[in-house]
């Protein structure tokens, strides 16, 4: 069953604008979150600060998940994500928010990714964008699901929308990049809007 109580454990404020949106069909009657909207600068004090230590997109979305759920005493959704460039091995994978440092930009993961596959051929610059959605509650218990995005990537950084490496990832059968994709469009073809998708549906059946 999917819980009327939700927190969103998480304060990116990318990740806030598109879990909300992609959830706005839940029939959750009260949604906590760690980051408000009208002043997107400040942070709850209530909300843990959750270092990702996890070698895995599951096991960080649950460390997120289950820290929140635990200080609120309500169920948590949380995910983890990041891009695999398949010339690069996978990498950047689970370190794509760090991949330029622990505290890196997305301006500078954006560029040192562009470096790194600069003399890569334009047919082999193939990536995917994958996504592990989680619920949790406070007893520890979780559901989780995931999704993928298939594409490659371009040199030239394109679009003003999404956020991390949208500008320079073109999905599969698309010319535009996801930076220049509505948040609608890309909410429906996205690797976090098909976790999201498939973990209501598996909440649906508990």
């Amino acid at each position: 069953m999917i819980p009327t109580e939700l927190a969103l454990a998480t304060t990116n404020e990318g990740k806030i604008r598109e879990i909300s949106a992609i959830c706005v069909d839940w029939p959750v009657k009260k949604w906590h979150f760690g980051r408000s909207f009208a002043q997107p600068e400040q942070v709850s004090r209530s909300w843990p600060n959750v270092e990702e230590t996890g070698d895995t997109y599951l096991e960080n979305a649950l460390l997120k998940a289950r820290a929140v759920a635990t200080a609120l005493g309500v169920p948590a959704l949380a995910d983890d994500s990041g891009i695999e460039v398949e010339a690069l091995g996978g990498a950047p994978g689970v370190r794509s928010a760090r991949f330029a440092g622990e505290d890196a930009t997305d301006q500078a993961n954006l560029r040192l990714l562009i470096d790194r596959i600069r003399d890569v051929p334009e047919a082999e610059r193939t990536a995917r964008y994958r996504c592990v959605a989680v619920c949790a509650w406070p007893d520890r218990r979780g559901v989780w699901a995931e999704g993928t995005c298939e594409g490659r990537l371009i040199l030239e950084p394109r679009g003003t929308g999404g956020f991390g490496y949208d500008p320079i990832f073109v999905r599969e059968g698309e010319s535009r990049t996801m930076a220049e994709l509505t948040d609608d469009e890309k909410n429906a073809i996205s690797h976090r809007g098909r976790a999201f998708r498939a973990l209501r549906a598996k909440l649906a059946e508990g």
